[in-house]
């Protein structure tokens, strides 16, 4: 999947597959998750967001089924 840079002090890059409607989210520290069932407004808000990092704890954190990739 394809991500976007985005400036945050704790995410360094978002990607969306909206067939599948799942978020990929990449942290600084090289961690990389995805999240299943995420639908595409609330993607176009998370990258919207003046802060990445307060949307992503607020909205994606604990409320989607999370896969750790690395």
């Amino acid at each position: 999947m394809n991500r976007t840079a985005v400036s945050s002090t704790n995410i360094r890059s978002i990607g969306y597959d909206p067939k599948s409607q799942t978020l990929e989210v990449e942290f600084n520290s090289g961690r990389l998750y995805q999240y299943t069932g995420v639908p595409e407004a609330l993607f176009e808000r998370f990258m919207k967001a003046p802060s990445k990092g307060k949307f992503f704890a607020q909205y994606v954190r604990d409320r989607f089924r999370t896969r750790k990739l690395r």
